[in-house]
């Protein structure tokens, strides 16, 4: 194995190792609180631990790839593998932002929020982020049979799946990575922005003690460093790729941070939820814990 593989190896064993039980965990707990009171931010929550740990169960597939002597995916499998694992991927950046934008929602605008503030709305919302997640990895299925490709595009000319194109696959696949990191990265992440800096701007202008307000920023700083971190190396090699016109040698490296996630999730949304929604009253519950949302 050279060092790239080592790395991986590591990060996707420590990412099984704590994000599977984190995320079963963190699914019960969100299962208990939604039979008795189903909310908003739980039907995203619920779904987004979903989406982590289907992420989780397919990372033995990847290390199965790194760990000698490599096991190499069928034609057939590779597409719906990659689709498996960069739909869940992408998925939970839509379900991240759907909980930023359900705790905006909720700080500008308390009493309109209240009354369209129904489960059935989420459903319908989280049914669209499947949805929309979907139609890109068909996407990804539809140019294995079309436009002259042939049926072994995707695995690129390695043992592994999206890894060492020709220009030419190059040429069909740069466009449809951009587009992916434009619309399931770049977007969310500027709405999460917007969303989390206006809570701050509700909580900063409250009568609510200093040490709460402080806690407040810490904990959407947090969250918003955990999602660049995470996710904006291997979506950022999306954008460099499409103007360089090649697939970056940084790119397998910087999918690695992308695994992270599944664990940090559930970690996040722990202090977010238990830890600080539970010491604070009303408004300031309201805006930051995850079942009042």
């Amino acid at each position: 194995m050279d060092l790239v593989d080592t790395l991986a190896l590591a990060v996707y064993s420590v990412t099984i190792l704590l994000g599977l039980p984190a995320n079963i965990l963190a699914l019960y707990i969100f299962y208990r609180r939604a039979c008795a009171r189903l909310t908003p931010n739980l039907i995203y929550m619920i779904n987004l631990c979903l989406s982590d740990l289907a992420f989780v169960l397919i990372l033995p597939l990847k290390i199965l790839e790194v760990v000698p002597p490599g096991w190499s995916p069928t034609s057939f499998l590779c597409p719906l593998y990659s689709l498996a694992h960069f739909g869940t991927l992408y998925a939970s950046t839509c379900f991240l932002t759907a909980v930023s934008a359900g705790r905006y929602l909720g700080a500008a605008f308390p009493i309109r929020y209240q009354l369209y503030k129904k489960p059935l709305y989420s459903g319908l919302v989280c049914v669209a982020i499947w949805t929309v997640v979907a139609f890109h990895g068909i996407l990804l299925l539809i140019l294995e049979t079309s436009l002259g490709a042939n049926a072994t595009l995707f695995m690129g000319n390695g043992s592994a799946c999206y890894q060492e194109f020709s220009p030419e696959q190059l040429a069909l696949l740069a466009p449809v990575r951009l587009e992916l990191s434009v619309a399931l990265f770049f977007l969310p992440l500027a709405i999460m922005v917007f969303c989390y800096a206006s809570c701050i701007h509700v909580l900063i202008k409250s009568r609510l003690h200093e040490q709460k307000k402080r806690r407040a920023v810490r904990l959407a700083v947090a969250t918003l460093s955990v999602f660049v971190f995470c996710f904006g190396p291997y979506n950022l090699s999306h954008v460099v790729g499409y103007a360089r016109g090649e697939d970056v040698w940084w790119r397998r490296v910087a999918l690695l941070p992308s695994a992270c996630n599944a664990f940090l999730d559930p970690l996040i949304f722990y202090f977010l939820s238990s830890g600080l929604g539970a010491r604070t009253p009303g408004f300031y519950s309201q805006i930051w814990e995850g079942s009042s949302g």
